[in-house]
């Protein structure tokens, strides 16, 4: 907000143009805040859930860093003459990344709920104790 009321020119020419970004990178930073705190836990389908919600905050930062500006991806839909561009690569990218996360995520519950047959429990702290 200080470097945009500093472009206006002055300190009473606020530009409220870059308030989707202030509101994404709080979220941003209650996703990344919410996954870490997931991780720490001793409960193995907290930490699995953890770093689901930090790849999917990683994907939103992506697609964030990749623009907001723009209209559509493709050139004159809509009829009209489009001036600004996105840039596709980043949505392709996010969105291969959207796949092979959910592929993980099943994959790793799957094997949380081997772990829990094996050792009757999912308390990382317990399954640690039993190994000794």
């Amino acid at each position: 907000m200080i470097a945009s009321a500093l472009a206006a020119g002055g300190t009473g020419g606020y530009v409220p143009a870059r308030e989707p970004q202030f509101v994404l990178a709080v979220v941003l930073g209650l996703l990344f805040a919410l996954g870490t705190f997931l991780i720490l836990r001793r409960d193995v389908v907290r930490v699995v859930w953890g770093v689901t919600i930090l790849s999917q905050a990683a994907n939103v930062y992506l697609v964030t860093m990749g623009g907001l500006a723009g209209s559509v991806p493709f050139v004159g839909h809509g009829g009209g003459e489009a001036t600004a561009t996105t840039d596709p690569l980043v949505q392709a990218l996010v969105l291969t990344a959207i796949v092979i996360g959910f592929g993980t995520t099943a994959f790793s519950l799957v094997l949380t709920y081997r772990v829990y047959e094996e050792h009757g429990t999912i308390d990382l702290k317990e399954i640690g104790d039993t190994n000794e």
